[in-house]
């Protein structure tokens, strides 16, 4: 009979440990999440499952072009790509990202440029006609979906607070045909 509590004291204290570094795991470096909508086609589809680094931001501020998830004034979390960091001044012109009055190629845009035939895939804008300041704020992230034409992003709800990022989106394990690391 004590050899059975014993190994029944065993089997509970491994799976009480299993658990906690699941919830560890999962609260503070890694967690899923399901691409809800067309707005980073064609990087990323609809239902696409992917690993959210939670940890890599918590190191330092996403980089230009990262891909992260973030929560969004409807209570939802969002994935859009970072096109400004604090201090930029944005504009697009000519279907042309400039950052800080340098062009900058979107070589993950080609795709879907080639397929516009009325006009840019992205309206030329200033960061000024959309938040109303000249540059990012500090501690803010201006950020916009790949698929440019229908994405709600920070050109209809503003500049991202830091605060509100969640991490960094690179892998995507679902559907299987489609595992990869993302760009």
């Amino acid at each position: 009979m004590a050899k059975k509590k014993s190994e029944l004291w065993e089997w509970t204290k491994a799976l009480v440990v299993a658990v906690l570094l699941a919830a560890i795991i999962r609260y503070f470096l890694f967690a899923p999440i399901v691409v809800d909508g067309l707005s980073m086609m064609p990087t990323l589809h609809d239902q696409d499952r992917m690993i959210v680094n939670k940890f890599s931001y918590k190191i330092g501020e996403p980089d230009r072009f990262d891909i992260i998830v973030f929560h969004a004034p409807e209570n939802k979390d969002y994935i859009k790509r970072v096109i400004g960091l604090p201090g930029d001044k944005i504009e697009y012109k000519d279907d042309t990202l400039y950052v800080n009055g340098e062009p900058y190629e979107e070589p993950y845009l080609n795709e879907y440029k080639q397929q516009v035939a009325d006009g840019p895939l992205t309206e030329p804008f200033t960061l000024e006609e959309k938040i109303g300041q000249e540059t990012v704020p500090e501690g803010h992230l201006f950020v916009m979906g790949d698929n440019r034409r229908f994405s709600k992003d920070s050109r209809h709800i503003g500049p991202v607070p830091m605060e509100d990022v969640l991490g960094t989106a690179g892998i995507i394990y679902w559907p299987i045909e489609d595992i990869r690391l993302i760009k």
